[in-house]
């Protein structure tokens, strides 16, 4: 089974290990959010930063609305954190995101974590007609 944005995913991730090369873990998100604006510049990788998106409720349009870290490549949810591990709420977070805007994939990236960049593929099947085992399905998610 191939992955889902495969080429793509390899170009935001590069973008997300030089700005932890640089940076380091320590910082505040903000810091990183700005960091890896300037990196996706750099590296012409099309997204925009924290785009106001709206939610519905059975065809009605709420009032609030949700805010990811990045849309990248139009396709692409990038959704950034700093802590020293990521934890399952953060899983559902990128997961809701995808299921809000039907994009297929979100990539979970935490600059907190040390020695290293922490990151996580989160894929959306939940509007897939696949018959996928339990398994197989949580494998997606990682």
């Amino acid at each position: 089974m191939s992955l889902i944005y495969e080429q793509e995913t390899y170009k935001i991730l590069g973008a997300c290990f030089e700005v932890y090369k640089q940076k380091g873990c320590g910082f505040t998100e903000a810091v990183y959010q700005e960091c890896l604006a300037i990196e996706f510049e750099l590296q012409k990788i099309p997204f925009v930063s924290q785009p106001k998106l709206q939610l519905e409720y059975k065809g009605r349009i709420l009032e609030q609305f949700f805010i990811p870290d990045f849309i990248c490549l139009d396709k692409i949810i990038v959704e950034i954190k700093a802590l020293s591990d990521l934890i399952e709420i953060n899983k559902s977070q990128a997961l809701n995101y995808l299921n809000a805007t039907n994009f297929e994939l979100a990539l979970l990236v935490n600059f907190g974590h040390y020695p290293k960049l922490e990151h996580k593929r989160i894929a959306n099947t939940k509007n897939k007609n696949l018959n996928l085992s339990l398994k197989d399905e949580i494998k997606s998610w990682l």
